[in-house]
C-alpha cells in the first residue's frame, strides 16, 4: 500500500500548489469521481435492455413467459409441471 500512500500524498501536494478557486474544481471532480464510482457507472448512462432490442420489434407477453419457465422446468420438476 506505499504505492498508494505516495500517490495520495502527491496528489496532495500538487492540489495544494493551486490557487483556492482551482482547489474547489478539483473537489468537485473528486465528487464527481466518487459518485460515479459509488453508482457504478462508467459515466455514461444505463441503457435500458428493453431499449437496446426495440429495433427488433418483438415484445414478450406473460403467455410467453409462462411457457418459458415451464419448458425450462419441465425437466426438473417433471413432465406435468403447469403453473
Amino acid at each position: 500500500m506505499k504505492m498508494a500512500a505516495n500517490l495520495v500524498e502527491e496528489i496532495t501536494s500538487k492540489v495544494a500548489a493551486l490557487p483556492s478557486e482551482q482547489q474547489r474544481e478539483v473537489l468537485q471532480m473528486v465528487e464527481s469521481l466518487l459518485q460515479r464510482a459509488a453508482s457504478g457507472s462508467n459515466g455514461r448512462p444505463r441503457r435500458s435492455l428493453k431499449g437496446d432490442l426495440a429495433h427488433l420489434g418483438s415484445s414478450v407477453t406473460d403467455k410467453d413467459i409462462q411457457e418459458a419457465r415451464r419448458e425450462m422446468w419441465r425437466g426438473y420438476m417433471g413432465e406435468d409441471f403447469n403453473e
